[in-house]
């Protein structure tokens, strides 16, 4: 009996430290794994502090003003092709934004237009690091377009269509865009885009990224027929078949490859700019007006182009600015083509607060 006791407590002794042994292998694995995402999120922030100064706070708040530009071209194609160009009255918009370590979010609205139907809505999330950045955004135009120009023929004098206001075009945009910074080292790209960071030496990077973008685009042909033939005072000026078209929507995925530099113009002052070319893969699907059950659906790809220049002063606490985003987007088919340009121009006053701990005793 005693022999058997002796058996079962030897084994339930073996089971126990077994039992110790794979749960402190168990601990030490999910430290290593901990350890390895640690590290892995700091590589994402580091940098030559010889050219880069990292930021003192946590967070910010900003105030910003901002115009939105939007530039829509349709273009028939064929012998004699018709185009016609829509864009809004460029109108300030202004609102606040919060951040928080690489996460920047913000909301802008027009503060002159109280019709909420037709209210023009931006909402912008980015995400920095001196390694990788993330923008995503969401934009409605609403629907205050002019006519800015046309063509509908050789011996057709559309003088009286430019400058008309036409609320027969409803247009939105969102989508996000990821980007590399090869030499994140020594050069910030926050510095002169989210003002997280202070560049202390002049220096530029190649950059490589990839995005997807949706644009919706809804014309109202019956309404836009009218409107020629209203100020052409003339009813046989027919739109031409491949302007007549009504709620289609352009899915664009892009891979981008560009350089950006940072000029130290003096203390705290910098200038940025950067252009990125995109290879981009579209798809798009819409209806042809008098022809819906065919409709139109094409996939090419197609060159675009991203700008981005902007000015800052940084003295840590507080930081002001200025900058420029420009997005050209193409799509070319023989029967069909359109131009969207669309970008902002941004002034801006802000204020870190939060210094963190490693700063508190300089």
């Amino acid at each position: 009996m005693t022999y058997c006791f002796k058996r079962i407590y030897t084994i339930v002794v073996l089971i126990l430290a077994g039992s110790l042994l794979v749960k402190a292998q168990e601990q030490t694995d999910s430290t290593r794994h901990h350890s390895l995402v640690r590290e892995t999120v700091r590589n994402f922030d580091r940098f030559d502090t010889d050219y880069i100064e990292p930021q003192h706070y946590i967070f910010t708040v900003m105030l910003q003003a901002t115009q939105n530009y939007d530039i829509f071209t349709l273009r028939s194609a064929g012998k004699d092709p018709q185009s016609i160009t829509f864009s809004p009255d460029m109108k300030l918009k202004v609102g606040p934004y919060v951040g928080w370590k690489w996460f920047f979010l913000g909301y802008t609205f027009e503060l002159g237009n109280i019709n909420l139907a037709h209210i023009k809505q931006q909402l912008d999330l980015s995400i920095y690091s001196s390694q990788v950045g993330i923008d995503l955004f969401y934009r409605r135009t609403g629907n205050d377009y002019k006519l800015r120009d046309a063509y509908l023929g050789k011996s057709v004098n559309t003088r009286p269509l430019e400058e008309q206001s036409f609320n027969g075009v409803k247009a939105g945009i969102t989508g996000f865009n990821v980007y590399y910074i090869f030499n994140h080292k020594r050069f910030s790209y926050p510095a002169a885009f989210s003002q997280s960071t202070q560049q202390k030496v002049s220096c530029g990077s190649w950059m490589a990224g990839m995005g997807y973008t949706r644009n919706s685009l809804d014309v109202d042909h019956e309404r836009l027929q009218n409107l020629v033939n209203e100020r052409l005072g003339n009813s046989t000026v027919p739109l031409d078949s491949g302007l007549m078209i009504s709620n289609v929507s352009y899915n664009d995925f892009n891979i981008s490859g560009g350089y950006a530099y940072n000029w130290v113009l003096g203390k705290n002052w910098l200038f940025g700019a950067s252009l990125q070319g995109a290879l981009a893969y579209k798809k798009s699907v819409g209806d042809v007006v008098g022809n819906s059950k065919e409709g139109f659906d094409f996939k090419n790809v197609n060159l675009d182009g991203i700008g981005r220049f902007g000015i800052v002063y940084n003295n840590m606490r507080w930081y002001t600015g200025a900058s420029i985003i420009v997005h050209t987007n193409n799509y070319h088919k023989p029967r069909f083509r359109t131009n969207n340009t669309f970008g902002s121009m941004n002034i801006y006053i802000g204020y870190n607060f939060g210094l963190k701990q490693k700063y508190k005793n300089r």
